[in-house]
């Protein structure tokens, strides 16, 4: 059941802490420190699913997003995109929508800081789901 997962985040204690989090589940992880970096592993390892911050250097999660929606990156359209910010959910749509025109194309939206349990249960949750739509 356990998938790959790829994780962008700028903070390493993050990266560090979900990886141990994710991986004692059995998870496969593959970090980047940000949206560029996460876009070149998004190509190279075909994860089942992507954790991505907002806030990051270079790339944000914004850009990364709207990167995401053009049709070049279709063959990733249906992996689920779990957002883990610290920006309030409602704050963050409106950003985005007012910056784009568009709506946030993400599955899932969780506040930092986040329990590993919450964590754990919303990743599964859409792994269960993509693995549901493959076959």
């Amino acid at each position: 059941m356990p998938g790959k997962i790829l994780l962008v985040d700028d903070d390493p204690d993050i990266l560090d802490a979900l990886s141990m989090i994710l991986e004692s589940r059995g998870y496969q992880v593959v970090t980047a420190r940000d949206g560029i970096d996460g876009l070149t592993c998004l190509k190279a390892e075909r994860p089942d699913l992507m954790i991505l911050d907002l806030l990051m250097p270079k790339m944000d999660g914004f850009a990364v997003s709207k990167e995401l929606q053009d049709p070049r990156w279709s063959k990733f359209s249906n992996m689920p995109i779990l957002v883990l910010s610290s920006v309030r959910e409602d704050a963050c749509r409106r950003r985005y929508e007012l910056e784009t025109s568009l709506e946030m194309d993400v599955d899932d939206y969780i506040e930092k800081p986040v329990s590993p349990e919450a964590l754990l249960k919303r990743v599964e949750k859409l792994i269960t789901k993509k693995q549901k739509t493959k076959s």
